[in-house]
């Protein structure tokens, strides 16, 4: 049997199992397994030579051919019996190989290679046994549990399927293979190809069980496996397979990347064998990946990136052949790339025994220059890759000040990236270049701009004047030895040589410092200054060689001193400059994160999650470090409290934190949290003081979203009671405090009581007393925030329609809260603040009053006595400037006229409260009537329909009833208050000439318009009174005032403002900012929500997309955007907006016009619009007038995607109207654009012929046109020298006529015309 026995044929037949002959087979599914096992058991353990027997081969053979009929036990017998007989057959055959007869060695290679076949066999067979072995344990388990023994059943099935476990044999298996390998294979076997064999044997193994991912995830395994390939590497000569089964499991199993470069890095660090990694590696550099590949680059690009964190050294040995692949068109090549340059960097910075470090260096340099050029890369992936590798970077401990400066530059350029994901990333690294920047040994952590420019200039100044003095030393040194410049020549030379070298070695020191790090410097600066008797005789400044010039006396009265005092100020003179380069360089680092600011603050208003907090994060760091620009992005932040929290994953699998959570996270970290060390009374007043701080200078959009986060943090508890009592105490504090700072106070009192109206219900006495009484006298914008706080009485609780719920509370009229109110109306004032103030007065008593109206009505009629009350010395309808202290003053016709106004557009706002009242009785009528008569259960859920439906129609029928009110008693009543003034309101609305006091014309004309919103009659009559304001007032703010009211109007009586829109849509080019946004936003809100009809003036909308200024076209953008939303919007005035674009007085150039019609086109997404656009634009091109129009329409069809047969269809039959124009060389050209967009599509149905044809039609009409120009040309050309020519004969004649006796001229006159002709 040993000689008929050849390993490589057995291995070679056994690719085939079906076909595979055994001499004495047995069909293990007709026989049992057991006997055949117990006989080959039995003769293996007496002697492993026993293998040889054929009989014994044959049965072993058989088993492991019929294995998925072999049951688990037996499998497992067969198991212990091949690898005993195989480990005893390798300890004899150790033992024989140590003697010098190499017969008996080579005795051993015949029984060896049959148990390794079979070992190799049973390796392969055993992935049947395992599967089958768990398909009969599986059934069991279940019958187990069922019965009353209950856990010992389970622990009986438990153990049955444990006596058959492949996974708990794999490591002693492959512990065998490894110790099989410390045979002396050369003396066994003799012949290079049979050693081979035997060693492929053992080694296949190792690769099949790395196959299975399952198994290399066990780490007992997966070392095994490493040490079998290890150990065939490194000696006996296994490196080639090696590398061809390793590239083969990288292009085929994916798994296998990192495990690979494990195993490759266990052997040069184990087995001190590296070239198999760099061969490896050099075969890598040499493929080519093609971009459409996916799977084949991830997983060579794992296992370099893997190999690089393992063997770092290796692969800067080979990194010069890897570069190619920067280059690659596969992405992730290029990502792995990055990020292994990343990890070199790291390794050759923190690398300890770099015995040449300007080698180093040099190479660092060079890599991150590569990094730097590689964030132009095409692939977001790679730019992003790239910024994620300098964040890594920068927790390096060598701080590389220059490079680091470049990585923040790039980052900056990087904020404005197309792709989110890079802008995110961006972010992030400017993030970590501010917690790790290396400028904190000197002034700790902070870099507020305007101190590190103070440090700056103060060493600037003491350099300065260092050298200064040092200059003027060194001219009397020169004046002194003058004399004896002749006796010292020699000396000089001398001196002169080593005031050279030590020049040398300062310029030597101050090259090196400039790649030195932050610490080094920092540490030479200490030496300087610590060491200046070490460093005194290295240089003199050529004090010393002009001194040693004089004579002994010279030398011993002042030599000493002068040396001294030169080598301390040559000392200070390198530590100051070591300082102003540190200072220098920080100073550019702050100013390039303070120029980021303005970007950053934009991506807060990213519809990416990741990349607005990112961006979050980042102004929360700047503002720990005191950067100027980081207070502007804090609170932009705070508007994000809108947002609505979804749960999102990012691109690495981590589950982001909502954006409002992680808002309130950040202010609490800011502000709100208690810092340590710090006393409880302390922490209370800092976060009562931040709390307050936050309203300063705040506008009315950051004070409405401060509202809702102080809401929400009051709502969940995080406010502590004592934070509000010291906010009380501050508010009504007897002493004198800044006016901001109580009204601070009184604003987040007001905001926390949104969510807990108990806050204020217990203080309304001194919400009486400090905001209304005399402090809120002298301070009317304290009084009106008091009012605010003062409406939190009433809840902030809406009553939903239909409901029999009401929360709000209303109090009698003999309150004192209406006294003090009243009082706080009608005290006589002249300041501008006194009409908010108002405002928010009529507001609370509104809120909270049982009968609003009556005490808004007195208020009226004591502010008309007091304006009319003086009537004989100021008549009525009139403007006066006088000073006289008893005379009508515009300021009282003012307060007069917005309390007029305001009162009743309270009232109407405050008309459902009425409803309310007046409904609730009804309500509580059909409730207690339904209740009667429902006592039947089987009534209760038809009643309780009933109920809600009554509800809501006594809701409705209450509502039109105050609508009549509304419309025809409150401004036309015959005891109405208010059909008093306005005659008033249109008067002076309409006597510009006559009242020219520009407050009374504003408030005047904020109240004609909310008068306007009360009655359709009143607003029928004299509406176009308010238009011809809009159009000839001068002051932007009346105009501004003129648009939002115009839009209350609207929603009011949209019929009336959807004839006159076209004096609306004139304010978007008017010439004030604010009143052409807006305008912008009325218009948005009013087309928007269906209130007015587009009719064409689409186009002026249009226009504002390219406004210079942001924020109109950032707000023409969302109105597009919005508009695309409702069906077919943009598309069916899409025609309209080109026509007002295009032509007449409201065209724009064709640069605006070409960018604007590429932004609304890109809304047209859908075919058969896009089919139809066609179609009309090229029947427009019949009616066009000049070139400009031709270009227009033909700039518009490019847009299109032509996507579809049709839409080519639909442009070649409308040839005929555009056929004479394609001779203008721009309208060619889009047709040519057109043509290779129709012929890139990869459509189906692609007419390719069609196309061909089209474009020879499209040259030959060129052609034609431009010939029929030419020939135009010339014909105008003729037309216009027959004319000159019959202006000359016309002139000749006339003259002839004027002189017939000049003989003499008129025939010098003919000469002259015949030389002219």
């Amino acid at each position: 049997m040993g000689s008929a026995f050849e390993l490589q044929d057995e291995l070679q037949e056994l690719q085939d199992l079906s076909s595979y002959d055994i001499p004495n087979e047995h069909d293990l599914h007709d026989t049992d397994a057991a006997p055949l096992l117990q006989r080959v058991v039995g003769r293996i353990a007496h002697s492993s030579e026993e293998i040889s027997d054929s009989e014994i081969f044959d049965i072993i053979r058989s088993l492991l051919k019929h294995a998925d009929a072999v049951p688990g036990p037996c499998m497992s017998k067969l198991l212990d019996s091949i690898a005993s007989g195989f480990s005893a057959q390798i300890d004899v055959a150790i033992r024989d190989s140590r003697e010098e007869d190499q017969q008996a060695a080579m005795s051993h290679k015949t029984p060896l290679e049959m148990y390794a076949f079979l070992l190799n066999w049973f390796v392969s067979a055993a992935e049947k046994v395992k599967s089958s072995g768990e398909d009969e344990v599986a059934p069991s388990q279940p019958k187990a549990r069922r019965g009353r023994i209950g856990k010992a059943g389970a622990s009986r099935a438990v153990a049955k399927k444990e006596e058959w476990t492949w996974m708990d044999q794999i490591p002693p298996t492959l512990e065998l293979f490894a110790k099989a390998m410390k045979l002396k294979t050369h003396r066994i076997w003799v012949t290079t190809p049979e050693r081979d064999a035997f060693i492929t044997c053992l080694t296949r193994p190792a690769y099949h069980i790395a196959e299975s991912e399952q198994y290399m995830k066990v780490q007992n395994i997966r070392m095994n496996v490493y040490k079998v390939i290890c150990i065939a590497v490194k000696h006996h000569g296994h490196a080639l397979a090696a590398q061809i089964n390793v590239m083969q499991a990288l292009q085929y199993h994916e798994h296998l990347s990192e495990p690979m470069a494990e195993c490759l890095s266990y052997l040069a660090k184990d087995f001190d064998h590296a070239q198999l990694g760099e061969e490896i590696l050099r075969e890598i550099a040499g493929k080519a990946f093609n971009a459409q590949d996916t799977k084949g680059p991830r997983a060579f690009s794992r296992f370099l990136v893997k190999f690089c964190e393992e063997s770092p050294r290796s692969v800067l040995k080979q990194i010069s052949v890897l570069l190619g692949h920067l280059d690659s068109e596969s992405y992730p090549m290029r990502m792995a790339m990055v990020e292994v340059i990343g990890l070199l960097i790291r390794e050759l910075s923190g690398a300890e025994d770099n015995s040449d470090t300007t080698q180093a260096h040099k190479q660092i340099v060079g890599f991150f220059e590569l990094l730097f050029s590689r964030t132009l890369d095409l692939s977001s992936y790679v730019r992003s890759k790239v910024l994620t590798t300098l964040s890594k970077l920068c927790d390096l401990r060598v701080p590389f000040p220059k490079q680091r400066l470049e990585i923040a530059r790039h980052a900056v350029a990087m904020l404005e990236d197309k792709a989110s994901t890079a802008r995110k990333a961006a972010v992030a690294l400017l993030t970590k270049l501010i917690m790790t920047h290396p400028w904190g040994i000197m002034h700790g952590g902070p870099l507020n701009l305007d101190k590190w420019e103070g440090y700056y200039e103060e060493v600037k100044q003491k350099l300065d004047k260092l050298e200064e003095a040092v200059g003027k030393a060194v001219e009397r040194a020169d004046g002194d030895g003058e004399d004896n410049e002749e006796e010292s020549d020699t000396e000089m030379d001398e001196d002169g040589e080593e005031e050279s070298t030590a020049n040398s070695r300062e310029n030597t020191g101050t090259t090196d410092n400039d790649d030195m790090d932050v610490d080094t410097e920092s540490g030479n600066a200490e030496d300087v200054t610590m060491g200046d008797e070490l460093r005194t005789p290295k240089k003199r400044r050529g004090k010393k060689g002009k001194k040693t010039r004089k004579s002994a006396v010279d030398v011993v009265a002042i030599t000493s001193e002068r040396e001294a005092l030169a080598a301390l100020e040559s000392n200070e003179a390198l530590y100051l400059r070591l300082r102003k380069k540190y200072y220098t360089e920080a100073l550019t680092f702050i100013r390039m994160i303070e120029g980021s600011m303005e970007i950053t603050t934009q991506l807060l208003g990213s519809t990416n999650k990741a990349e607005v907090l990112e961006a979050m994060e980042f102004f929360r760091v700047a503002f720990h470090y005191e950067f100027e620009g980081a207070g502007v992005g804090i609170k932009r932040m705070l508007h994000l409290i809108w947002s609505k929290d979804n749960n999102q994953t990012s691109e690495d699998g981590k589950e982001l934190k909502g954006v409002r959570s992680r808002l309130l996270e950040c202010y609490r970290n800011l502000y709100f949290e208690a810092l340590p060390g710090m006393e409880p009374k302390q922490q209370v007043n800092r976060i009562a003081k931040n709390m307050i701080e936050l309203t300063y200078e705040a506008t009315l959009a950051e004070l409405t979203s401060l509202e809702e986060m102080m809401r929400t943090m009051m709502e969940e508890d995080q406010v502590h009671h004592d934070i509000i009592n010291k906010l009380w105490q501050v508010y009504s504090s007897t002493k004198s405090l800044p006016p901001y700072q109580r009204r601070g106070a009184i604003i987040i009192l007001g905001m926390l009581a949104l969510a807990k109206r108990n806050i204020v219900e217990e203080r309304v006495e001194t919400l009486l007393k400090i905001g209304l009484g005399k402090l809120g006298k002298a301070d009317l914008m304290l009084a009106r925030y008091t009012c605010v706080a003062l409406q939190r009485l009433n809840g902030s609780a809406k009553k939903v329609k239909g409901s029999l719920l009401n929360k709000t509370l209303r109090m009698e009229m003999n309150n004192p809260i209406f006294r003090k109110l009243q009082e706080a109306i009608e005290h006589p004032c002249r300041s501008k603040d006194w009409f908010g103030m108002a405002e928010q007065a009529i507001n609370t008593i509104y809120a909270l009053g049982e009968h609003p109206d009556e005490l808004c009505g007195k208020i009226i009629k004591n502010l008309t006595r007091r304006i009319f009350a003086r009537k004989s010395l100021q008549p009525s309808w009139t403007s006066s400037g006088q000073e006289d202290p008893h005379a009508i003053g515009e300021g009282d016709k003012s307060i007069f006229t917005a309390n007029t106004s305001h009162a009743p557009a309270s009232q109407i706002s405050t008309s459902t409260p009425g409803i309310s009242q007046l409904g609730d009785q009804s309500e509580r009528d059909v409730a207690e009537k339904l209740a009667a008569g429902g006592n039947a259960r089987n009534k209760a859920s038809k009643d309780a329909e009933e109920l809600d439906q009554v509800a809501g129609n006594v809701e409705d029928e209450i509502g039109d009833r105050i609508a009549a009110v509304r419309e025809t008693e409150l401004l036309y009543g015959p005891q109405s208050l208010l059909a008093l003034y306005g005659p008033m309101l249109v008067h002076v609305c309409g006597s510009p000439h006559k009242f020219k006091n520009r407050t009374l014309r504003a408030a005047a004309t904020l109240a004609f318009a909310k008068f306007l919103c009360i009655s359709s009659q009143f607003c029928d009559q004299h509406h176009h009174l308010l238009f011809k304001i809009l159009e000839t007032s001068r002051d932007p703010d009346i105009r501004s005032n003129i648009v939002i009211a115009l839009g209350d109007v609207a929603v009011s009586f949209s019929n009336i403002i959807d004839e006159n829109s076209n004096e609306l849509y004139k304010g978007l080019s008017d010439g004030d900012l604010v009143v052409k946004k807006n305008t912008l936003m009325v218009l948005t809100h009013l087309i928007l929500n269906g209130m007015i009809k587009v009719k064409g003036q689409l186009g002026e909308m249009a226009k504002c997309l390219e406004d210079e200024e942001p924020r109109i076209s950032d707000l023409a953008k969302l109105f597009f955007t919005e508009l695309s939303t409702k069906d077919n919007a943009i598309y069916n005035n899409l025609p309209d907006v080109i026509s007002h674009l295009s032509t007449g007085d409201h065209a724009v150039s064709e640069d605006i016009f070409q960018s604007t019609m590429r932004y609304i086109f890109s809304f047209i997404e859908k075919e058969k619009q896009a089919e139809n656009i066609v179609e009309k634009l090229c029947q427009r091109f019949r009616f066009s007038e000049g070139p400009r129009q031709w270009r227009d329409i033909a700039f518009c069809l490019s847009l299109l995607p032509f996507k579809s047969e049709r839409s080519v269809k639909k442009l070649i039959e409308g040839l005929q109207f555009y056929q004479d124009k394609l001779h203008e060389p721009q309208v060619y050209d889009r047709f040519s654009d057109i043509l290779n967009k129709a012929r890139s599509n990869k459509s189906a149905n692609k007419p390719d012929t069609e196309l061909d044809e089209f474009e020879s039609i499209l040259n030959e009409h060129r052609r034609q046109g431009e010939e029929d120009r030419a020939f135009e040309k010339r014909v105008e050309g003729k037309k216009a020298a027959a004319k000159r020519k019959a202006t000359r004969r016309s002139a000749r004649k006339k003259a002839q006529e004027s002189e017939p006796d000049e003989r003499p001229s008129i025939r010098q006159t003919q000469e002259d015309d015949d030389m002219y002709v």
